[in-house]
Order: C-alpha cells, then sequence, then structure tokens
C-alpha cells in the first residue's frame, strides 16, 4: 500500500469494513488507521487467520495487527466504552492517540438519549442508545461540551460534566466516580492536536468509517439517520489525497426504522454477529439495492474503487436477486435524485416517498462483483468471501 485509503459504507451499516481495513493492514502495514466519524456505536467485527476475533468500536480494526489507531478530531469518544474495549484485547494503550478536540460522550448523554427514544414510542428514530446523537446535539447548542483535552485537567473536565449533569438529568451514576474514571482514561492515551499531520507525513495511512452514507446526517433518509458525516466529507477535511474504497454487500441490509425498498424477510440469510437489538431496532435483510447504492456513491462525491463483501452468500441463498429500479407513485425510478446540500426538509420528503416505493424486476446475475461494479460505475478491487482476510482477493 503506497497511498493513503479511506473505507466507506454505502449502505446502512453492516457490510464489513471492519474486515476490509483489517485485511488493507494485512497486505502491507499502514502507518495508522484513523476514525474519521461516529463512535461507541460502532461494531466492526474482524477475524484473523489464527482464529482471534474482536468487534471493534473505537479502535481501529488493524489493532490486531499491532496497527496504531489515532482517533480524529471528528470523533465522538467514549470514555467507558473504551475502557471496556481496550480491556478485552489486553490495554494495547500503546497504539492509541486521540485528538484533544474530540467530543467526550458521557453516561448523561447515554440516558438522555435512551429517555428521548423511548418517549417517541411507536415513532422511533433508531438508535444506538449509545449516546453519540446526543453527544453531537448537547455540543452544537453548549460551547462548553466537553472534550478529550479536559480530561486532562480535573477542574476542567469536573466543570463541564457536571453541567452535563445539570442541563441533561440523571444517569443513575456518581459525578465524581465519572470524573475519575475520565482522569485515568485522560493518564492512558496519549492527547494529541492535529496529529493526523504527522501521520500521514510518515506514510500511507487507513480512514476507517463508521455506519454508512444512507445513514448520513445530512443525505441519509432523514429522520432515520445517524448524527454523524458518513461520506468522505471529514476524510477530506484531514487529507488533501486519498483513494477512495466503498463498500457494499451482495444483499442489503439495515437496523431498524426506516425506508429498505427492497426488504424481503423470507430470503435465508441469517448474521452471525448482527441481531434484533433493544436500541437499534430489528436487523433486516433484502435484496441488493442497486438504486440506493448508487445515490451513495452520488452523494459522497465517487469512489475510485469497491470492495464487495459476502460473495459466498448467493451461492447458499437462491433466492438472492439484484434491485435496478424502484416504482414510485407509478413512476420507474433507477436514480433517486440528491436533493440540495444540508436540506433536511428535503430529506424528510424523500424519506416520505420511499416509503412508498416497491422494487421493480428482480434478478439474479451469474457475475456478482462484476454486475455490481457495472451498476455502481466503479471497478471492484476487493472481493470477499468471508470474514477473514485470506478470504478476501484483490484486484492488482
Amino acid at each position: 500500500m503506497n497511498e493513503h485509503v479511506a473505507v466507506v459504507d454505502l449502505g446502512y451499516g453492516d457490510v464489513g469494513k471492519g474486515t476490509v481495513v483489517d485485511a488493507l493492514c494485512s497486505r502491507a502495514k499502514p502507518r495508522a488507521v484513523l476514525r474519521f466519524n461516529g463512535g461507541a456505536q460502532a461494531a466492526h467485527n474482524v477475524v484473523t487467520e489464527d482464529g482471534r476475533q474482536h468487534t471493534f468500536a473505537q479502535l481501529g480494526s488493524g489493532t490486531l495487527r499491532g496497527v496504531p489507531t489515532h482517533l480524529t478530531r471528528f470523533m465522538v469518544v467514549d470514555p467507558l466504552a473504551l475502557a471496556a474495549e481496550a480491556r478485552s484485547l489486553g490495554n494495547p494503550f500503546e497504539l492509541l492517540t486521540v485528538d484533544g478536540d474530540a467530543l467526550l460522550a458521557t453516561p448523561w448523554h447515554r440516558a438522555a438519549n435512551r429517555r428521548r427514544e423511548l418517549a417517541r414510542g411507536a415513532g422511533r428514530h433508531g438508535s444506538c442508545g449509545m449516546g453519540v446523537g446526543e453527544t453531537m446535539a448537547y455540543a452544537l447548542s453548549h460551547d462548553r461540551a466537553p472534550r478529550v483535552g479536559d480530561a486532562l485537567s480535573r477542574t476542567a473536565l469536573r466543570a463541564r460534566l457536571a453541567a452535563v449533569e445539570a442541563d441533561l438529568g440523571p444517569a443513575g451514576v456518581p459525578l465524581d466516580d465519572v470524573v475519575d474514571a475520565f482522569l485515568a482514561f485522560g493518564r492512558a492515551v496519549r492527547i494529541v492536536s492535529g496529529h493526523e499531520k504527522t501521520l500521514l507525513r510518515e506514510g500511507p495511512c487507513v480512514f476507517e468509517g463508521a455506519q454508512g452514507v444512507l445513514l448520513d446526517e445530512w443525505r441519509g433518509w432523514h429522520p432515520h439517520t445517524t448524527w454523524s458525516t458518513t461520506t468522505f466529507g471529514n476524510v477530506s477535511e484531514l487529507c488533501d489525497s486519498y483513494r477512495r474504497i466503498g463498500v457494499v454487500r451482495t444483499y442489503t441490509t439495515r437496523h431498524g426504522a426506516g425506508p429498505f425498498v427492497t426488504e424481503d424477510p423470507e430470503l435465508d440469510l441469517p448474521e452471525g454477529h448482527n441481531a434484533t437489538g433493544e436500541w437499534q431496532g430489528a436487523f433486516r435483510v433484502g435484496h441488493f439495492d442497486a438504486v440506493a447504492h448508487r445515490y451513495a456513491v452520488e452523494v459522497a462525491g465517487g469512489v475510485d474503487g469497491l470492495a464487495v463483501t459476502h460473495l459466498d452468500v448467493p451461492e447458499r441463498c437462491p433466492d438472492l436477486r439484484i434491485c435496478e429500479s424502484y416504482t414510485v407513485d407509478g413512476e420507474a425510478w433507477t436514480r433517486i435524485e440528491p436533493g440540495p446540500p444540508r436540506d433536511l426538509e428535503c430529506q424528510a420528503a424523500l424519506t416520505e416517498r420511499l416509503r412508498w416505493a416497491e422494487p421493480g424486476p428482480l434478478r439474479r446475475p451469474d457475475d456478482w462483483a462484476g454486475e455490481i461494479g457495472g451498476l455502481l460505475g466503479a471497478p471492484v478491487v476487493i472481493e470477499s468471501y468471508g470474514p477473514a482476510a485470506d478470504d478476501k482477493k484483490f484486484a492488482e
């Protein structure tokens, strides 16, 4: 690997970004994996050739190969969840750096997130229940929202956490216990500013995204979205030149509420690492949605190559098909027209139209990777037939 690479999910999450990042790290050890969006709600499952397995949330998916992780300023950092994840990996804090300007997620953000979602009743937006969106929302309305750099000062940290507790309500934990835990986090990790510039100069890096473009805060089906930029936007803020890799499965999936035009509960597609969750809701599966994934490629600004995962699945699921068009109010759609940038009213209107969309004719291709590449207008550079790095085929 002789150039920076960014890995972005072109679906609703869960497409196998972690396995792609791990495979990239297995070929030629990069200088670092840079996490550029999301937070502790990520679940990137990695299985190594020797059978080690871990579902990464905040640490990069190259950690099992000794590749350092840098959490950029675009991450929402949850020290308590990070401590639990690190402990399960033998506390590899020597591999971790964190930008001091990254937001801190606290137990009060998490509790407020869950109360808000419960209050919506049957109209839930969908959430991982980790407080990431609540943390982002709080920061937009509070100039002194807690950030990672505050974990270096008890006085600053306690004042900012006390303000969060006062503003958001109880979380069932003592303030000073959280202060002590966050100060321990500040001692355990290396807190830096703008460290990605050094890493990018020192060697090729991999940017690892979280969730998917169809959940993007501005381009997803509002309001069933994340409070995070899931496109390449944040990567472009950090790096001038990099290769864009978009990841899709051979079938489309979605966790929880929101439009899903090609959903088909009758498909026999069991999931080893995804299931119905208390906060996310049901794990849903459907036929490959070329229309939605083409939209994702377009609003992400294009891709240089595709990684197609789960290429072993069509052989054992003979009913699986590809959808190339929708029927919406009697019209045939082969393209979803992107609305103006940052126009949530437009996105909400699109969401309502998609609720009533029906999949057009479905067909089964002979060459899944080739057909997907053709439909999305990009070469397939990685074919994945399983979770491990040696299950991947790289285009030369």
